[in-house]
């Protein structure tokens, strides 16, 4: 597929989306126009600072995994960690989605309770580890484990309720904040590695 009819495909799928999206708000009785509203304006600079940083840095491991993913499909195409990747891409891709669109939250507004959604995210994450187990043994997974073990102490604090000025809000946001870090900087070493390894196997194949 040439890179002009790419675009094109791309386009016309955006385009397809928000018309479904617009029908969808009519046929709901809710304002089209709400779709486009901006974010709310921070009370003051420093407000939500380090959670769009958050948000920030939980784009980068699927956006990483997927273009890894089309790099490896062109240089390596059968190769045994290309899965892995696409997989990855996906399961950080859903991640990102429920961060910046918060589904959990919009879950509990139609009564699904916050803790079915989070069973839901976590069996899922099982899956992709129980699949993907001998591919993380080959990884710096240390840093995953400490990744998810910093986000389980976030969801942990936010579940308790706790009240007080600003120290509640401290307590969950910086080892949420520093999940999302050590995610980021994970997903960045193994497709940099993963790449670089593909490259070395196809040099090799050409001499």
């Amino acid at each position: 597929m040439s890179i002009y009819k790419t675009i094109l495909w791309f386009n016309s799928l955006g385009l397809f989306a928000i018309i479904i999206l617009i029908l969808a708000t009519k046929a709901f009785d809710i304002s089209a126009g709400g779709l486009f509203l901006p974010p709310p304006a921070p009370e003051y600079p420093s407000a939500g600072l380090l959670t769009h940083t958050f948000q920030l840095l939980c784009c980068v491991p699927p956006l990483v995994c997927a273009f890894s993913f089309a790099l490896l499909n062109k240089i390596k195409p059968n190769g045994k960690n290309n899965k892995f990747i696409l997989g990855s891409a996906l399961l950080t891709a859903g991640f990102l989605i429920n961060e910046i669109y918060r589904i959990h939250v919009i879950g509990t507004q139609i009564g699904i309770p916050k803790l079915v959604t989070i069973i839901i995210y976590a069996t899922i994450g099982i899956a992709y580890g129980l699949t993907f187990r001998r591919q993380l043994k080959l990884t710096p997974y240390f840093i995953l484990i400490a990744g998810l073990g910093l986000l389980f102490i976030a969801i942990t604090v936010d579940s308790l309720r706790l009240t007080g000025n600003g120290i509640p809000s401290l307590l969950e946001g910086i080892p949420k904040l520093l999940s999302g870090l050590n995610v980021a900087l994970y997903f960045w070493f193994i497709c940099y590695q993963e790449v670089l390894n593909s490259l070395h196997f196809q040099k090799n194949n050409n001499f």
